[in-house]
């Protein structure tokens, strides 16, 4: 009587073990996924209603490229250095900022709104900050004498119309890389959940606990 009643203990121990093997693969599984998904949460953004006030800026910058920088400097004349900017002794400054407008502010940014990706967000915040300052600068620029004390023609409202633009993507692109979506949080809530959860598990059977 005694054998079968240790026979059956023993059993009972494997069957326990058995089962406490086939919840610890079937967790190491899910939190495996839960892992994944997180990683892939964390990577993208969630613009939600900014969404609309980045492509909004978009076309404003692109909108300030055709309109007049100074005098009769169009942006693309800027960009490209053609003869009407040669003419209007467009400096570096508004050179750079016309390039870091069409790569950052229109480019990249473009780029992180369609594919949604974390790091393409964080540089389209870098390059349009860059921008927002070369854009500044350059109306400061116009607005002073050049060599031999020459006086161009003033910033005009191409060029200040982009540099709110860039102003304003960069404030927004900067909330939105900051923010964390509902997403998220609930998948690294679950995560932390499921980790507590296997731990207790874990600590119930070494003590043995039921």
């Amino acid at each position: 009587m005694d054998a079968g009643t240790a026979a059956n203990h023993e059993q009972a121990e494997r069957n326990e073990g058995s089962v406490n093997s086939v919840e610890s693969s079937n967790f190491e599984q899910f939190r495996d996924d839960l892992d994944a998904v997180e990683r892939r949460i964390a990577g993208e953004i969630d613009p939600g209603v900014r969404a609309m006030v980045v492509a909004g800026a978009v076309f404003v910058l692109l909108l300030s490229l055709v309109l007049p920088h100074a005098g009769g400097a169009r942006g693309f004349d800027v960009l490209l250095g053609t003869e009407a900017a040669r003419m209007e002794h467009i400096g570096l400054p508004s050179r750079i900022f016309v390039w870091f407008l069409v790569v950052f502010g229109v480019g990249f940014s473009t780029l992180a709104l369609m594919t949604r990706r974390w790091f393409l967000a964080w540089i389209a915040v870098a390059g349009t900050a860059i921008t927002s300052v070369f854009g500044v600068f350059s109306i400061w620029h116009r607005q002073t004498p050049g060599i031999n004390n020459y006086h161009g023609a003033g910033p005009a409202i191409g060029l200040i119309l982009g540099t709110i633009a860039a102003i304003v993507l960069t404030f927004h692109w900067i909330r939105v890389v900051w923010s964390r979506t509902a997403l998220q949080l609930a998948a690294e809530e679950q995560r932390r959940n499921a980790s507590a959860a296997a731990e207790e598990r874990d600590r119930r059977r070494l003590t043995g606990e039921k």
